[in-house]
This record gives C-alpha cells, sequence and structure tokens, in this order.
C-alpha cells in the first residue's frame, strides 16, 4: 500500500523523514494493522516491521492527544529500547500534540507516576516497571487501545512473560500485536492467553 489513506499530519511527517512509500513488508502488514486484527508481525530486522507499528500506532490515534490515559502500551525489553523507540516514534510526532513516554526500570518511580498522572497517550514501558507501576495504581490502563510488544525475541528472561500475561487479564478488549524476527513456542502461547484469531504476518 502507499501512504496516501493514512492522517494528513502522519503523512507529513513520513514525508518530513523522507519516507514516500511503504517497503515490501510494510505493504503486507500495514493493512492488518491499521484494520484493527491481532497480529504477527515477523520478520528479520530491516524489513521496516517497527516503522509499521510507529505509523499504525499513529494513525490509530488520529494523531491528536486526547484526555490523559494512554491509548497505546508498547513494551520493550530494557532502558534502551525504551529510549530509543521513543526517539523514533517522536520523528513521527513532533508535528502532531501526541505525547510519546518512556517507562523503565532505573528511574524514580514516584516521578514516573506523577509524569504520566499529567497526561500521556503513547507509553514505551519494561514488563517489570509497567506492571509495577500498574499495581501500585500509577497508570490506568481503562483506554487502551493498542497493546504491542517490541522484539519479542526477548520474552521468556526476567519474568517479562508473565508481567505481561498480569497485565493481559487487567486490559478490557484491545488490539494487541507482536512484533518479532522469529516465532517462538512463548509468544505462539500468547494466541491461547489473550489474543484472538490474530493474524500472522510473516516475511
Amino acid at each position: 500500500m502507499s501512504f496516501k489513506k493514512l492522517h494528513p499530519l502522519l503523512k507529513e511527517a513520513l514525508q518530513n523523514v523522507g519516507l514516500e512509500t511503504s517497503t515490501p513488508f510494510q505493504k503486507k502488514a500495514l493493512p492488518i494493522l491499521k484494520g484493527g486484527a491481532d497480529a504477527y508481525i515477523i520478520a528479520p530486522k530491516g524489513s521496516g516491521k517497527t516503522t509499521a507499528l510507529i505509523i499504525a500506532t499513529i494513525h490509530k490515534l488520529k494523531a491528536a492527544a486526547f484526555e490523559d490515559s494512554p491509548r497505546a502500551i508498547i513494551v520493550v525489553k530494557d532502558k534502551a529500547d525504551a529510549i530509543i523507540l521513543k526517539e523514533d516514534y517522536e520523528k513521527f510526532t513532533n508535528n502532531t500534540d501526541l505525547r510519546v513516554y518512556a517507562l523503565y526500570d532505573e528511574y524514580d518511580i514516584e516521578k514516573q507516576k506523577e509524569e504520566i498522572y499529567y497526561g500521556q497517550d503513547i507509553v514505551i514501558a519494561t514488563p517489570s516497571r509497567l506492571s509495577k507501576l500498574y499495581f501500585l495504581n500509577g497508570i490506568h490502563l481503562g483506554e487502551i487501545q493498542l497493546f504491542a510488544i517490541e522484539d519479542a525475541d526477548y520474552l521468556g528472561a526476567n519474568n517479562a512473560y508473565n508481567h505481561i500475561l498480569r497485565l493481559s487479564e487487567s486490559l478490557r478488549k484491545c488490539q494487541y500485536v507482536i512484533i518479532a524476527d522469529e516465532m517462538n513456542s512463548r509468544i505462539k502461547n500468547y494466541q491461547n492467553a489473550f489474543m484472538h484469531n490474530a493474524q500472522l504476518v510473516k516475511q
């Protein structure tokens, strides 16, 4: 697909970063993501799968801030990945009023509670800190429209798999997306846990 059917501010952002058309893999993944289906997006690095997730997130949120509660959660492995992905999102949101926040373990949790309380749209979080903050009533997940796991190959380390299972039990129905280089047994098990008729988009 081309980028013609995206929100005008998102199209403008794509032009600003020099993206004029989708990659072959994005042509397969973007219609599924934009359509709202649960999905496994499986492809090697360099295929454009993370950019596809960013585009789909901004399009889903109509490229605009709304009230205070997060509407998209992107789970990542660690602090370094959270900071990098936040910067990647901001390349596509700096012409919008969308608020992007990186939530990770090596930071004062009381400050995080306060910073999230004042309003965030997209929260990029490590599993353990997201879980801890939620069970301390420090983040409201009742408005989540998209819950994605970025680079999910790491699942299984540091109890991350179980953190995500527990969080999914607290979410109302939303779109679940798992991004990985390869399919593995752990992420496949999520199909039985909380994903519904998830589509597999694979390169």
